[in-house]
């Protein structure tokens, strides 16, 4: 049972009374609202809640011991209150707990070495408070911690070598408070981190060598603490995309590259000994006579290393040429495609939040080279599919450069729109890759046409529903293959690639074995890809992948939606194929292979164009219709086949004859009109 009354301008205290509610209670939502005096006692009664949210209100006084007593809680947000007081040590007997936001308080004193029991806590947020004395050992003791705030507080002492044992942590931010000491070089065991905030601190001697692992490291904040030595090296072959290390005492040249060669990326402000690096940080020319001791140092090393240069020459150049061939025979690496904000600092520690850590509960499918999993950010909700690629596999990489290439400049009503992708490493420091995308609501049309284990959901599309998908498809397809700068084959069409949003309006997914159409000519064989039963059959004799391949999968994906029988269905054997089977049935037995389901009308289209009898005959001639185009399309013959922009065509002309739009003529006359169209269908 759930209480959700979050941004509601509710004001006024909260009575003890109303936490005498049923015990069963799991979540209680009160964010965002004018909500003030102090936390009741009787919060310890809802012993049943998983999620207690009282963040954004005027709470005042402390956090009631009895807190301690919700032993199921996995959240409790309590942030930008008043609160005051310290943390009772009775929020260790919450074991469970996942995520614990005490942000923005008047909350002081220590933080209870008994929150060391909370061994499952991923996400800790206690900054903007005044915490004082020093950190204790057991907060760095989390082995699933992602993110660790506590910035912004009057902690003092060293930051404790422990926090090497945080191997997941993603983001670690100490700011604005009094630790000094050395900086800590157990950081770099932390090979998850992405954002490491040290700023604002009286930290001192030099910046660890061992910050070399962090190959994650996005940004790295050390500016006023007193830093010293020269900035490593190391530094610029980092994938940093800020780094401040203003007001130190760092010395030496400053480095060009990497990070260093983005005056918008750096600041060495405040740093009056370094010397060096790109003119629009306007610092100072390193002296001359450093420059003649590292070209002095530099010609010794020539000098001695000459003979054996000259005698590795010839079989330095034949390793070149080596790896030029060896390169030019690969596949150039693609752009990831420009993402849209606020995606595009999408990071594998947010979509680990927001899938619940790749949680089976958020498993949406399964595919040839990954999995899909739903998720929404943290930050606003917003749902998301994420693909997450299994870079073990073999052709997993190939098919999520494929995905990157055809989607990161096509754009399609019908085509599922790609927002953004992760290529990082995951908490464990392996290779990470992943495709982020709008969430459909509705899943895939497979879900739809047929059921799946469990899965109750079952098929229950009407006819105008279907009539809609299948001009989706039809339209998309027509796209990729005519109105794109570079015609794209899909090659793996089918209704598990086929997606559903809120309005039943189909998009196209998974273009992990997509090609371009110049890329396909040069290739002799492409060789069997896609999904049994919708490939088409002259794939399997070595010919060249073209969009007849693609108009095959939609005659065969039709099919199936008008029949319910998928080109594996048990019935399809010896030389019985779904495309036999509904060949047999044109013209006059066509109704007795059509799903039962899709009889159920539209009653909008009854009422709006004729009675019940003139609707139900409008549709049996669209089936007839459709199955012949079906027929038509899935045709052992390549030449026999439809293009997909006249598909596209009479696929709008079927809906308009369905519900009654007068048109010039007749859909059978216009399609024996086209060339390679439904005349064909006439000898069936």
């Amino acid at each position: 049972m759930n209480c959700q009354v979050h941004s509601n301008h509710l004001s006024g205290a909260l009575p003890d009374s109303m936490f005498n509610i049923s015990t069963q209670l799991t979540e209680l939502t009160l964010a965002d609202n004018k909500i003030f005096g102090s936390i009741p006692s009787g919060i310890q009664n809802l012993v049943g809640l998983t999620v207690l949210d009282m963040r954004y209100n005027f709470l005042t006084g402390t956090i009631p011991i009895g807190i301690g007593k919700l032993y199921n809680a996995r959240k409790l947000y309590f942030e930008e209150n008043e609160l005051s007081g310290q943390i009772p040590s009775s929020l260790g007997n919450i074991s469970q707990l996942l995520k614990l936001r005490l942000s923005e308080n008047n909350l002081s004193g220590s933080i209870p070495s008994t929150l060391g029991n909370c061994t499952n806590l991923q996400f800790i947020f206690l900054d903007h408070n005044k915490f004082s004395s020093s950190l204790p050992r057991q907060l760095f003791s989390f082995p699933s911690l992602i993110e660790l705030y506590i910035g912004n507080n009057s902690f003092t002492d060293s930051l404790p070598l422990e926090v090497g044992n945080l191997k997941t942590l993603s983001v670690l931010s100490v700011s604005n408070n009094k630790l000094s000491g050395e900086i800590p070089i157990s950081l770099g065991k932390c090979l998850s981190l992405e954002n490491l905030w040290l700023d604002g601190n009286f930290f001192q001697e030099s910046i660890p060598p061992t910050f070399s692992t962090l190959r994650g490291l996005r940004s790295l904040d050390l500016s006023r603490n007193n830093l010293s030595g020269e900035i490593p090296k190391y530094l610029e072959k980092l994938a940093l995309e800020s780094l401040n290390l203003s007001f130190n005492n760092f010395e030496g040249e400053l480095p060009k590259h990497g990070v260093f060669g983005n005056a918008s990326q750096v600041s060495v402000l405040g740093n009056n000994k370094l010397c060096g690096g790109i003119p629009e940080l306007n610092l100072p020319q390193c002296s001359s006579q450093a420059s003649k001791k590292r070209r002095k140092s530099l010609a010794s090393k020539v000098k001695i290393s000459v003979v054996v240069v000259v005698l590795c020459l010839m079989l330095v150049s034949c390793i070149f040429a080596a790896l030029y061939w060896v390169r030019k025979s690969r596949r150039k690496p693609v752009d990831v495609p420009s993402a849209e904000d606020p995606f595009v600092t999408m990071s594998y520690a947010e979509l680990f939040k927001a899938t619940d850590g790749f949680s089976s509960t958020n498993l949406v499918g399964t595919g040839s080279f990954g999995t899909v999993y739903k998720g929404a950010l943290d930050r606003d909700g917003t749902m998301l599919a994420v693909k997450v690629f299994n870079v073990q596999q073999q052709g997993a990489l190939r098919s999520f450069m494929a995905e990157c290439e055809a989607l990161k400049n096509i754009r399609h009503r019908n085509l599922v729109k790609i927002l953004t992708c992760c290529v990082s490493i995951d908490f464990k420091g392996n290779d990470f890759k992943a495709l982020v995308y709008e969430y459909m609501p509705n899943e895939s049309l497979d879900k739809w046409l047929h059921r799946d284990g469990d899965d109750q959901l079952g098929r229950n599309l009407k006819f105008t529903q279907m009539l809609n998908i299948a001009i989706d498809v039809a339209s998309a397809l027509d796209y990729l293959h005519n109105h794109c700068q570079k015609p794209i084959i899909h090659r793996d069409l089918k209704p598990s690639n086929i997606l559903l949003d809120d309005d039943m309006i189909a998009h196209v997914g998974d273009f992990g074995l997509a090609k371009f159409l110049p890329e396909v000519a040069q290739t002799s064989s492409i060789g069997i890809k896609g999904s049994i039963g919708y490939i088409a059959p002259e794939y399997a004799m070595g010919s060249k992948a073209s969009t007849q391949g693609d108009v095959y999968s939609y005659g065969i994906f039709l099919l199936e939606m008008i029949t319910g029988k998928g080109p594996t269905d048990g019935m399809f054997m010896d030389n019985l194929s779904l495309h036999h089977f509904a060949k047999l049935a044109l013209p006059k037995r066509v109704m007795e292979i059509v799903e039962p389901q899709l009889f159920i009308e539209d009653t909008k289209v009854t009422q709006g164009n004729g009675n019940h009898i003139n609707t139900r005959n409008r549709m049996h001639e669209c089936l007839i219709l459709m199955v012949r185009i079906g027929v038509l399309c899935s045709s052992e013959s390549p030449r026999e086949r439809m293009c997909m922009k006249d598909v596209a065509l009479e696929m709008h002309a079927i809906k308009n004859q369905y519900l009654g739009v007068r048109i010039h003529r007749d859909i059978q006359v216009r399609s024996e009109m086209l060339d390679g169209g439904l005349s064909y269908l006439s000898h069936y």
